[in-house]
């Protein structure tokens, strides 16, 4: 195996969009429902984990191979999911690590951003004309099953909706997953003659490494600067509330 392109679908009860990636991964509660790959450009395979399938042997150690270069959109989410994920079901394979190596990663939303073509998977789709398109029943979906709901009888007093709540819905899940790879791959063929130079994706890496990592900060000087910032507010705003725009 050289390359695994992938998708995930997951769920987790923190909100991505506020939240971000890795809040969101490591919730005791996150999970990863579909895993959809396909190896060296071949045809597309959805591992249903959420109904309990697991991944065939091969992939599951080719997620921490350093010789095999994983491809995905966003692929920065995809890492981190991944990461928490192993660390807790095959951690042998983190070997210690918290994160997966960002080297082993491509990510295809890079790739079009480098080339001036829209980062949304669905609109470089449309714009390029793709013999595939993106599943636009998608977010209606990911609604249904990667966010928190209500406890109720269908999914079983849980806070979300598993396969079962609703089986028609999942099998049109698991065939957006698969639909989404298939983009992938075909935006992969299309955009070969341009590849992203070395230097880029070694600028990517470094990227997500110092995301990884994250910053020190002194804390105390932190939350002081805040208290004398609100003091300073309180102090200057009031003398110039009537004054002219």
């Amino acid at each position: 195996m050289n390359t695994l392109s992938c998708d995930i679908e997951s769920f987790s009860p923190v909100p991505l969009a506020k939240a971000g990636a890795y809040p969101y991964a490591e919730h005791s509660d996150f999970d990863i429902l579909l895993f959809g790959y396909s190896i060296n450009h071949r045809p597309v395979h959805v591992i249903d984990l959420a109904s309990g399938q697991e991944l065939p042997e091969e992939v599951l150690y080719s997620l921490a191979d350093q010789g095999v270069v994983k491809w995905a959109h966003n692929a920065t989410f995809e890492r981190i999911c991944l990461s928490a994920w192993l660390t807790r079901r095959n951690p042998d394979l983190m070997d210690g690590r918290k994160y997966l190596d960002p080297a082993q990663g491509r990510c295809t939303m890079i790739w079009r951003a480098y080339l001036g073509l829209p980062m949304s998977l669905e609109q470089a789709a449309t714009v390029l004309d793709l013999g595939v398109k993106k599943d636009n029943t998608g977010k209606r979906l990911i609604k249904q099953f990667c966010t928190p709901t209500t406890p109720t009888l269908l999914s079983n007093s849980g806070t979300h909706n598993g396969p079962e709540s609703d089986p028609q819905a999942w099998k049109q899940f698991i065939d957006y997953n698969c639909r989404d790879v298939e983009v992938e791959l075909a935006l992969h063929n299309r955009l070969s003659p341009f590849p992203l130079p070395e230097a880029e994706w070694e600028a990517y890496a470094l990227d997500q490494r110092i995301n990884d990592t994250g910053i020190s900060l002194d804390k105390t000087l932190v939350d002081n600067a805040v208290d004398i910032h609100e003091a300073y507010r309180k102090k200057t705003l009031p003398k110039h509330k009537n004054s002219p725009a």
